[in-house]
């Protein structure tokens, strides 16, 4: 029978529990801190909000002085030279954004694979299911057009409309319409970023595992979803809501975790950057496109080894959201409750060869 949301958080810890700590093995948490964090599933536990502190006036001064000061005087001398970085840049950044897509889409089933096994091996996952993370890949690349587009649509709709009528020539006069439309819209938003959130963690929860355990597109998967939802609206909307909660708890304590970790890393990175500044200044060094490059490549080395510490505290999250997901989905899934619960060898029919065979020794999996 199906079990409720909050039934399966039971079996989804004591999987977390057996697969990280009985045993407890170092390179497997090392593998799946990779995975976690290639497949994407870092944000499960908890959203991370990025606050952009604009400078003040009185402030704008100096950080125009710093900026002249430390630009590289090759850029300020041809301009040609920034156009190009900057295309350069964007080119790269786009590049590079469509191979971490298709990364991901493969470290999904990855991910999938090294829970329901309770092993992780990325070189034969990455093999083995490049094909459905190509039909992965493609949903999502789909998914992410389908929403700018409808984010165009939600917001430069009523913007052509006020600037057409006029509204932005004298907002004065149009208050009243600009404050409500404004309100409308970003209710609008809102509504949008909820349902394509939604989406996102329907399919990857509910839609892989059907890609991964009988090859279906994930147009198909959904197919069958929308089926399964309408039949349990409200074991589904449960689903959800208690997902949300044990996100915003994990949430809260990844970030108490990580701020103390960070903190004790401080002070060795601390120490190794005051070193590196008073080594830059009696070396007499200055900004130009070589100190620039050097400066780069160490921020992302920190960066790196920032990210790798985060995933590694992040890895009981990383197991215990899927494996949450998968027994959660089992009971309504046969194939995937076949896979997670085998049936014993002893369901032959009487007087075939199997069954007056000597019973052999075995031990069914259990679900925890």
């Amino acid at each position: 029978m199906p079990i409720s949301a909050v039934d399966a958080i039971s079996p989804a810890f004591q999987h977390a529990k057996q697969q990280l700590l009985q045993p407890f093995r170092f390179s497997q948490w090392v593998r799946l801190a990779l995975v976690g964090f290639l497949a994407g599933e870092l944000g499960s536990g908890g959203g991370c909000n990025s606050s952009f502190n604009l400078p003040s006036s009185h402030h704008q001064r100096g950080t125009e002085q710093f900026l002249g000061a430390a630009w590289p005087s090759q850029f300020a001398d041809h301009p040609a030279m920034l156009v190009g970085l900057i295309a350069s840049l964007i080119v790269v950044g786009l590049g590079l954004f469509v191979l971490f897509i298709y990364i991901n889409s493969v470290m999904r089933f990855i991910l999938f694979d090294s829970i329901v096994a309770k092993e992780c091996h990325i070189r034969q996952g990455w093999v083995r299911r490049q094909p459905h993370g190509r039909r992965f890949f493609v949903w999502q690349i789909l998914l992410m057009l389908v929403s700018f587009a409808a984010l165009v649509l939600l917001i430069g709709v009523p913007v052509a409309f006020a600037w057409a009528v006029g509204w932005f020539d004298h907002p004065g006069q149009h208050l009243l319409p600009l404050v409500l439309g404004g309100v409308l819209l970003f209710f609008l938003f809102l509504a949008l970023v909820v349902v394509l959130a939604v989406v996102h963690v329907m399919t990857k929860d509910f839609v892989v595992p059907q890609m991964a355990l009988e090859d279906l597109s994930a147009f198909e998967g959904w197919r069958r979803l929308w089926l399964w939802l309408k039949a349990e609206k409200g074991g589904y909307a449960g689903y959800i809501g208690v997902k949300i909660g044990l996100a915003i708890a994990a949430g809260i304590a990844l970030a108490i975790i990580t701020l103390i970790v960070f903190l004790m890393l401080l002070i060795p990175i601390g120490g190794v950057g005051v070193a590196a500044v008073l080594a830059w200044k009696a070396a007499g060094l200055t900004w130009d496109i070589y100190t620039l490059s050097l400066a780069v490549v160490a921020g992302c080395i920190v960066l790196a080894l920032l990210i790798f510490v985060f995933s590694l505290i992040s890895v009981p999250v990383i197991v215990f959201f899927p494996a949450y997901s998968i027994y959660f989905l089992a009971p309504r899934y046969p194939a995937l409750a076949a896979l997670l619960t085998p049936p014993p060898p002893d369901s032959a029919a009487p007087g075939s060869p199997a069954a007056d065979a000597p019973p052999l020794p075995f031990t069914p999996a259990p679900l925890g």
